[in-house]
């Protein structure tokens, strides 16, 4: 089969006349096909010096012809322009045009008209899709590639029509970037409107409506050390700096943002919240996959699902410094003395009775849970942490009961008489896609002076990386 490629610009006389007699060819001929590049004018001169370097060809006018190799592969074959096509057409297959110039200026001019009203006719289409812009950081993390298959259904974000995913990664290659965008359009998601990728923080969060953020301390899952420790936390400093100052300059009023990761999290969600000035109510600090961690070692020890164990609370520093409160938990199923129905359930502090495993072992098993996943694995759980952020984000979009408690990082003005100037996780409740802290929890004395205690190890590391209001390294004067 002979197929060409006919490209020149739109109001060109001589790419016209081309048109037509590759038509009359392609109808006349069963094994000749034509595909036609049309170039709006103030395009063609950057496109056909694109074209002729991708290919190694010379060529300085409008219209330009190759020949494709459809069976052989490879790049195609230069003819040349409109004369070189017109001698092929006459001996290879006896067909000339005698189209005179006349004709030839009118079919260019209302080729242009055409063009110029199909371009308006698809822009007007785009402009009646607007779809939910979602920005993922550190976009080549392995926990990115368990988020977006479930973040492009109907299940987390019921409110999107169609959703443009933008894959941010500061420190991958975009051949890299690529590959996961490939693999995201190849999962044909109906919600999936377009995959963006970004390796420059100057294009960072652009309409954003939902930012999630992976960045992640120590990306090997351990605490660092020392002056190891001291470079990180500057890093994360400057680069959450940047980001705020850039939520706020680029995102949609409303924009909802989450940080999630194995450590900093509490840390660099207050070095958001300092360079950013609008509402504090739109940033949280993922506590759940902790939350799962402790529900999972009381399951265990109980003999029972992980989800038949509920409403675990995780005070504190997400990752660094925290308390696991079970004063409201709940378990369901206990194969104990007293059973009942399915949504019957007994308090999880009646039923264990082991002391020292509750105020020592299960914070321990907790803490030392994603060490051993890195142990085992060579990586971090990412699992565990796109299911956390799923599940936060689902219930932030209305998925979830009323009452149903979640523990996440916020800055908590006025609430349990806690500090009001860093972000601590807390138990919260989702309504009408707000979040609002839980009244009716007991904080004691101990763990009052604990959540302090975190808060001024928080405060700490603030001070000594303080945010500096001249220009930020990431855009040197």
């Amino acid at each position: 089969m002979a197929k060409f490629v006919l490209a020149g610009k739109t109001d060109c006389p001589y790419y016209a006349k081309a048109e037509l007699l590759a038509d009359r060819l392609q109808n006349s001929l069963p094994n000749f096909n034509i595909h036609k590049i049309s170039i709006l004018p103030d395009e063609w001169k950057d496109w056909l010096e694109d074209t002729c370097t991708r290919n190694g060809w010379n060529h300085e006018e409008s219209p330009l012809v190759w020949r494709e190799l459809v069976h052989q592969g490879g790049k195609g074959v230069y003819l040349g322009g409109f004369g070189d096509f017109l001698e092929h057409c006459q001996n290879y297959y006896s067909i000339t045009s005698d189209m005179s110039e006349e004709m030839m200026r009118s079919i260019a001019a209302e080729n242009l008209v055409t063009k110029l009203n199909l371009i308006t006719e698809e822009q007007h289409r785009a402009g009646l899709i607007h779809p939910l812009h979602v920005w993922i950081s550190s976009a080549l993390n392995p926990t990115c590639n368990m988020l977006i298959p479930s973040l492009l259904s109907a299940e987390v974000l019921p409110q999107a029509s169609t959703i443009s995913l933008h894959l941010l990664d500061l420190e991958g290659s975009e051949e890299e970037l690529q590959s996961v965008k490939m693999e995201t359009e190849d999962l044909a998601l109906h919600l999936l409107h377009k995959v963006t990728v970004h390796t420059d923080l100057k294009e960072a969060f652009h309409e954003a409506d939902f930012i999630l953020l992976l960045d992640d301390g120590w990306s090997n899952g351990m605490r660092a050390k020392d002056e190891e420790e001291r470079r990180t936390v500057k890093a994360t400093a400057d680069l959450y700096t940047e980001y705020g100052r850039l939520i706020e300059a680029r995102a949609n009023v409303g924009a909802k943002v989450i940080v999630s990761g194995g450590s900093l999290v509490n840390l660099r969600c207050s070095f958001l919240l300092k360079a950013c000035a609008t509402d504090k109510r739109h940033f949280v600090a993922v506590a759940t996959q902790l939350e799962n961690e402790a529900r999972a070692a009381i399951a265990n020890k109980l003999r029972v699902r992980t989800s038949e164990v509920t409403d675990v609370i995780v005070w504190g520093d997400v990752g660094e410094s925290v308390y696991v409160d079970l004063q409201r938990a709940k378990v369901f199923n206990y194969d104990g003395a007293i059973k009942g129905p399915p949504f019957f359930f007994q308090p999880v502090l009646e039923i264990i009775y082991d002391k020292e495993w509750l105020e020592t072992n299960l914070l321990d098993i907790v803490r030392c849970q994603q060490a051993a996943v890195v142990s085992k694995t060579g990586r971090g759980p990412d699992m565990s942490t796109a299911n956390g952020i799923l599940t936060l984000l689902q219930a932030w979009n209305g998925a979830s009961a009323p009452t149903q408690v979640f523990s996440v990082g916020v800055l908590c003005t006025g609430c349990y008489n806690l500090p009001d100037d860093v972000v601590l996780s807390v138990p919260v409740t989702f309504t009408d896609g707000q979040w609002s802290v839980v009244p009716d929890v007991t904080v004691g004395e101990d763990l009052k002076q604990k959540l302090h205690r975190y808060a001024s190890e928080l405060r700490q590391v603030l001070a000594k990386t303080a945010i500096n209001n001249t220009r930020s390294t990431f855009f040197p004067s």
